[in-house]
């Protein structure tokens, strides 16, 4: 058996647990058609990087096998099929979940079912609202073919121009709503489709020509930014320019109506520059992320789930957060403990008079940040504050270029990090002065500082005034800014100077107790694992008895369950209403168990090509309530996917009590880390009499 699972196919499985989270019955319905379009976007940005890039490789004339035994076109060849099977998958169960949200009030009406008082109501709105806003594009002679934008809808037509066919192009309009209300005697709320309205008017654009067909297409391009950073004088111009041109990146997706002509199929394929491969045929809507925007009226409440309102922190001073810090380290596990607590510490520092300075790093941010506005404030009010915005934050960097701006212009110092690297660490440390001495207060964490994704993303992070990580944290900054090749540190492991190091030798010191007979065991959870040197290292603890389980949520090449290899390694996944988000790793150590959170996730570029930090947590009752946590993602039973040997992952089959993990953590109220760890404890000792 091969040591290693490839990178994309494993990707491709993480994306079928979204699909079938679809089937979750027990979920309302205009949930489980939310998977449905995460399904749908996930797909676009692998099309995006994952795919272009094995594109890239094969124009290259690249054919080096990789570590999972595949060349480059064997694995466009595997993506394809497994991609065609999935999105068959994903429109029959759309097409199911579609029929009962009729059944239930909510109808989408396709163009074939339009009775004639509907089209009387859709001329109306096509003449008024939609026409004004369309351009009909001839291709001819003289109209070369337009560049087709990435991921935006178009109708195709084929019209009779004398004798011959000729093509003409109309763009869907994006500024306008694609969910078109309309007065249907089936449904409480009936929409029509913006695409399925032009389609049906289409002759309106073409007076005097016949329309002999038209078809509903999509493309999706290269979006990966190609910078040479070594001829870059000026980085933020760079990928200012890079972002203006990601649109119009190669083609490496077309997806086309199944019924579309074939003349119309050909031309389109042929002035995109694609492959038979290359292009999926759709029987149903294209582009399913707008199911993410379907609203149930009030009447029809049920079939949507109640937006979850993360609770307010009791332990924190709304006064004097400092205070609060100085009693003690504080622990924040969000969506379930509101975001608003690491906003107030930036708050409150701005406006504290005894703050001399903040520096920050921000690798994505919302787009109305309550953050980045007090930090433009602090400068006004005459505080240092210093900013790392790492430009290169992928499918962001256009909102992190507009922040950058406006910091600099508020008198923000910003940076924009170490040559060559990203900086994805999530770190603020704030100088304050307190009797005449000078104190450090830090939030550090696995999540980034954007308000909006804290609500559906779990991660953790801690606020701390600990002296040994305030020195580590002026270091780290001073690292960022300057020009420093090297860190030393006392408890924060930075990437990629010391952290693959530091995961390297807590491993080999649970090898080294299991091969003194002692308890050794590995508890990790993260976003993705594929970093082949960490694999190698968890195998060989495998094979020495430590007993290692994971928690990947996406990606992972590692192979588990396989003897004299990975007996002792199990690796599940968890897949439910929040994203897990959060980066965990629990090494025993001989029943003395360290404790540390992370930004990075095993992965190679997360150890050896970014700015990533490792935590410990140093604060006892802190420790035991994450490996509390720990043990209940562990024993989820319900929302939890076990990886095979063969790679494929199936739900956990048990005849313990039902435990759903993300429920549990939405009910427990927290008034004390002590009260806090002991209900945990009691949810686990009932889960497990079953």
């Amino acid at each position: 058996m091969k040591p290693f699972f490839n990178r994309e196919l494993s990707w491709l499985e993480f994306n079928r647990r979204v699909l079938m989270e679809m089937e979750d019955d027990q979920s309302p319905l205009l949930e489980r058609l939310k998977f449905s379009a995460i399904f749908s976007s996930n797909l676009d940005e692998f099309f995006m990087v994952r795919v272009a890039a094995i594109k890239n490789q094969i124009s290259s004339g690249y054919d080096e096998v990789d570590p999972s035994g595949y060349t480059a076109i064997e694995k466009l060849t595997a993506i394809n099929e497994r991609v065609s099977e999935m999105v068959d998958k994903q429109y029959q169960m759309t097409t199911k979940l579609l029929k009962k949200l009729e059944k239930s009030g909510i109808r989408i009406v396709r163009k074939e079912a339009y009775t004639p008082d509907m089209l009387e109501q859709l001329v109306r709105r096509f003449t008024l609202d939609i026409f004004p806003v369309l351009t009909p594009m001839a291709v001819d002679f003289s109209r070369r073919f337009p560049l087709i934008a990435n991921k935006q809808l178009y109708i195709g037509v084929k019209m009779l121009i004398g004798l011959e066919p000729k093509l003409a192009l109309v763009q869907v309009p994006s500024v306008l709503d694609r969910l078109i209300k309309v007065v249907d005697d089936h449904a409480v709320v009936s929409y029509a489709l913006l695409e399925d309205v032009i389609e049906v008017f289409i002759d309106k654009l073409f007076i005097g020509h016949q329309v002999m067909s038209t078809c509903q297409f999509r493309a999706t391009r290269n979006g990966d930014l190609n910078i040479v950073e070594d001829e870059a004088e000026d980085l933020l111009m760079v990928i200012e320019e890079a972002v203006k041109l990601r649109k119009w990146g190669e083609t490496v997706r077309l997806e086309i109506s199944h019924a579309a002509d074939a003349w119309l199929l050909k031309v389109l394929k042929d002035a995109l520059m694609l492959e038979t491969h290359q292009v999926i045929h759709v029987n149903g809507i294209l582009d399913l992320t707008f199911l993410m925007r379907i609203k149930p009226p009030k009447t029809l409440s049920e079939l949507s789930r109640a937006p979850y309102k993360p609770k307010r922190f009791p332990q924190i001073d709304k006064k004097n957060i400092f205070k609060t810090i100085r009693e003690g380290d504080v622990l924040f596990h969000h969506p379930y403990e509101s975001f608003d607590g690491v906003v107030d510490f930036i708050k409150q520092a701005t406006k504290d008079p005894h703050v001399l300075a903040i520096k920050q790093t921000l690798y994505r941010v919302s787009g109305d940040s309550q953050i980045v506005k007090s930090l433009a404030e602090a400068t006004e009010k005459g505080k240092q504050v210093t900013v790392l915005v790492e430009l290169r934050a992928r499918f962001d960097e256009e909102n992190n270029i507009n922040w950058a701006k406006k910091l600099e212009q508020r008198g923000v110092h910003v940076i924009y990090g170490i040559y060559g690297l990203k900086t994805h660490s999530k770190i603020t440390l704030v100088v304050r002065r307190e009797k005449n001495k000078i104190k450090r207060y830090l939030h550090l964490s696995t999540g980034n500082y954007n308000d909006q994704t804290a609500k559906v993303y779990t991660d953790m992070g801690i606020l701390t005034c600990r002296e040994s990580f305030g020195a580590d944290a002026s270091t780290f900054f001073n690292m960022v800014s300057g020009f420093v090749t090297a860190v030393n540190t006392n408890v924060l492991s930075v990437a990629p100077f010391n952290l693959r190091q530091k995961f390297n030798d807590l491993i080999d010191r649970e090898i080294h107790h299991a091969k003194n007979g002692h308890e050794a065991r590995i508890e990790a959870k993260m976003n993705a694992l594929v970093d082949q040197e960490i694999i190698e290292k968890l195998y060989e603890a495998s094979r020495a008895g430590v007993k290692i389980n994971l928690v990947v949520r996406g990606i992972c090449t590692l192979v588990p369950g396989v003897a004299g290899q990975s007996e002792n390694i199990v690796v599940t996944s968890i897949v439910g209403e929040f994203l897990e988000h959060s980066r965990i790793f629990i090494f025993q150590n001989h029943r003395k168990p360290e404790v540390f959170l992370s930004s990075a996730d095993w992965m190679t570029r997360n150890l050896s090509r970014r700015v990533e930090l490792l935590f410990p947590i140093e604060d006892p009752e802190i420790a035991e309530r994450i490996q509390l946590t720990m043990q209940l993602y562990l024993a989820d039973h319900e929302k939890s996917w076990q990886l095979n040997p063969d790679g494929s992952y199936s739900r956990i089959k048990t005849d313990e009590k039902p435990l759903k993990a993300q429920e549990i953590l939405k009910t427990l109220e927290y008034t004390s880390n002590k009260d806090y760890n002991l209900k945990l404890q009691t949810i686990l000792k009932n889960s497990l009499k079953g």
